[in-house]
């Protein structure tokens, strides 16, 4: 039995994700927004281990649930699936929203969370059209021109930082491709099920083919991704951006 944290679990592929892991008999515990989401997926996956709630666009709440989740130990996985489209109408932070929820969020857990056996993060094929021309990206920031491909291509950019820093862990991104989820909309023409299978397997598995890292996943099967991720310059100029922002380095060891 492993045990598995995920953000975003409240719906979607987060929640596919957690259901099949908890029939699976694994120990999950689950994330999300809100009281009153929380109360909701706790009603739906009775038999999670917990859950944890935040709201990922605040940086505060995010440092706070580093420190919730540590109190409950080590994971063995962490999947960070939560993750946003498009920014909300009410939205009043600093930065923008977009950044905050996909990129900076990813970064802080896993700067501040005691490092799992094994770290999966949820890109996107649109990360395709991302800008990972990282000398640009506080301007992007500071006018607020963070696009969703632009955080999707950071998640990627993470992942492959950690892969090549914490030799000790499996680090790996997903694309779940385009959906029929909340987000994706229900004309979506992707799997469903292959949509949330690919984490799953890459959190519990240990068929040789899952336990690799630094690698994107689509369905299971390595995928054609943005080579400019694998720079070493662009990773750390990314960390450091991070770094900068946040006030929080990163722990270049894992130990």
């Amino acid at each position: 039995m492993a045990r598995i944290f995920i953000t975003g679990s409240a719906d979607g592929l987060g929640f596919l994700a957690a259901k099949a892991l908890i029939q699976s008999g694994h120990e999950v515990v689950i994330h999300a927004r809100n009281e009153a989401r929380a109360t909701h997926i706790t009603a739906q996956l009775p038999q999670s281990a917990g859950v944890l709630v935040a709201d990922l666009s605040n940086p505060d709440a995010i440092k706070a649930l580093a420190m919730q989740a540590n109190t409950l130990g080590q994971f063995d996985a962490v999947i960070h699936n939560a993750g946003i489209y498009k920014s909300n109408a009410n939205y009043t932070g600093n930065l923008p929203e977009l950044f905050v929820v996909n990129s900076m969020a990813p970064y802080l857990l896993t700067a501040l969370m005691h490092p799992p056996k094994r770290l999966i993060y949820l890109s996107s094929d649109m990360h395709l059209q991302g800008n990972a021309d990282m000398g640009h990206l506080i301007d992007k920031i500071n006018n607020n021109n963070i696009t969703y491909s632009d955080t999707k291509l950071h998640d990627l950019i993470l992942s492959m930082a950690i892969s090549r820093l914490w030799k000790q862990v499996y680090v790996n991104t997903v694309n779940p491709g385009w959906v029929p989820t909340k987000m994706g909309g229900q004309g979506a023409p992707d799997n469903l099920e292959k949509g949330y299978e690919t984490q799953v397997w890459l959190a519990v598995s240990n068929n040789r083919e899952a336990c690799v890292s630094g690698q994107y996943f689509y369905h299971q099967k390595k995928a054609h991704y943005l080579q400019p991720a694998n720079e070493i310059a662009i990773q750390e100029k990314f960390l450091t951006i991070c770094k900068e922002i946040t006030g929080i380095p990163f722990p270049y060891t894992n130990g």
